[in-house]
């Protein structure tokens, strides 16, 4: 199934429409995508894998490979490192995303397809379906929904499942 997240704010979860937060610079071609330009990338991406923090619930009920995050789990998100948009465990020399934080977005985390087989330095890293900041605020360029419908879309999602973003 595909899920589809539209530049207006809304994905689709197959039974319904849910809120969604995307970049501040909305959605650009997946191919004029760069390093930290605020823009989600238009296209399908498949859904990758699940991180979670024990410490704030359990795992999400879904059928993909499920990761118990730690605190000294990042993301690389320098171009011109070999790690470019992979995990990396933390402390990192590179520039890096920390995936356990105290705000709560990625209580619940989803790595995206973007940009990962195998990453092109420089058209974006972190890409991820995680929960949105009070009131919808703009993402980095990912995804984000309600802790709720984050949940609802793992319970019924599937291997080879994939989230659209689409203008």
């Amino acid at each position: 199934m595909i899920y589809t997240a539209t530049s207006d704010g809304w994905l689709d979860l197959g039974h319904r429409r849910v809120r969604c937060a995307l970049g501040p610079a909305g959605v650009k071609p997946a191919a004029d995508k760069r390093e930290g330009d605020g823009a989600s990338p238009a296209g399908v991406w498949p859904i990758r894998e699940v991180w979670y923090r024990p410490d704030r619930g359990p795992p999400p009920a879904c059928e993909l490979r499920v990761h118990a995050m730690a605190e000294d789990d990042g993301w690389c998100d320098d171009p011109a490192d070999p790690a470019y948009n992979r995990h990396v465990k933390l402390p990192y020399p590179a520039s890096h995303e920390r995936l356990w934080r105290e705000d709560g977005l990625y209580d619940i985390m989803v790595v995206l397809g973007h940009n990962d087989d195998p990453p092109v330095p420089g058209l974006g890293s972190c890409i991820f379906l995680h929960v949105a900041k009070p009131g919808y605020a703009p993402t980095e360029g990912c995804v984000a929904l309600a802790r709720e419908d984050l949940e609802d879309l793992l319970d019924g999602i599937q291997p080879g499942d994939a989230i659209e973003i689409r203008q």
